[in-house]
């Protein structure tokens, strides 16, 4: 699963991230590396599917917005 399919609540484990190059750092740098654990806060959807907006995610003590493509290419294991 990546983190783009979550659901808001969702808790997870990161995987791999598969966006290379400039992306791939940024993301790394921000925390989204393997075994880090993070939670979807908001999931970009609205009722009917309307609105697809940026996922916000908590890693590491941080709250990060994320594209729709990045959350694309973030490759998670979803907690209990």
């Amino acid at each position: 699963m990546v983190v783009s399919d979550a659901r808001a609540g969702s808790e997870f484990r990161v995987l791999r991230v598969t966006l290379g190059k400039e992306v791939g750092k940024r993301l790394a740098d921000m925390g989204f590396t393997e075994g880090a654990e993070g939670q979807v806060v908001r999931s970009g959807f609205r009722l009917g599917g309307a609105f697809r907006g940026p996922f916000q995610v908590r890693i590491r003590g941080y709250d990060i917005l994320l594209r729709r493509s990045e959350a694309a290419g973030i490759e998670i294991e979803v907690g209990s």
